[in-house]
């Protein structure tokens, strides 16, 4: 059987992180995950996905990512249920979180979240270069290689 799950989104809040009674760091949160269409009027919609992840990794997501930061998941769908203090049934899923990454830095997320001031002329940290789908990235000349440096 195969559970795996690649998300990437922004967080809509700084994650909770909490200890189980026996220490072990257990960190929720949200992934606001743009879908890959428009609806009618035009705009992105978003599926807010519930997430946790456990142990180091929870104190590390904790540490480094606040709410906007763009992250990267992988990991599980996972279903549990649990009675409520009403006696109803509650059915929960939630991604079960094994890494994370974070796709941008630190700089570019603060500056995104307060707005580039007026007259800055800083550039952004997360530029990505304009490559050519047919550019020859040989066409500045030949590549020196000595023979010692070959494998074979």
């Amino acid at each position: 059987m195969i559970n795996n799950t690649v998300l990437v989104g922004r967080l809509t809040k700084d994650p909770d992180l909490r200890y189980t009674a026996n220490g072990t760091a257990a960190a929720t949160f949200t992934l606001a995950v743009n879908r890959n269409f428009t609806n009618q009027s035009g705009n992105r919609d978003a599926d807010f996905i519930n997430c946790v992840i456990w142990r180091k990794s929870a104190e590390a997501l904790a540490n480094y990512a606040r709410k906007g930061t763009l992250l990267g998941v992988t990991g599980r769908i996972q279903t549990r249920n649990y009675e409520n203090q009403q006696g109803q049934r509650v059915y929960v899923t939630e991604v079960v979180a094994d890494n994370f990454q974070l796709l941008e830095s630190r700089a570019a997320n603060e500056q995104r979240q307060n707005g580039t001031s007026a007259g800055s002329n800083a550039q952004p940290d997360n530029t990505i270069p304009d490559f050519e789908n047919n550019a020859d990235p040989f066409s500045s000349g030949s590549i020196d290689i000595a023979d010692d440096d070959l494998p074979f």
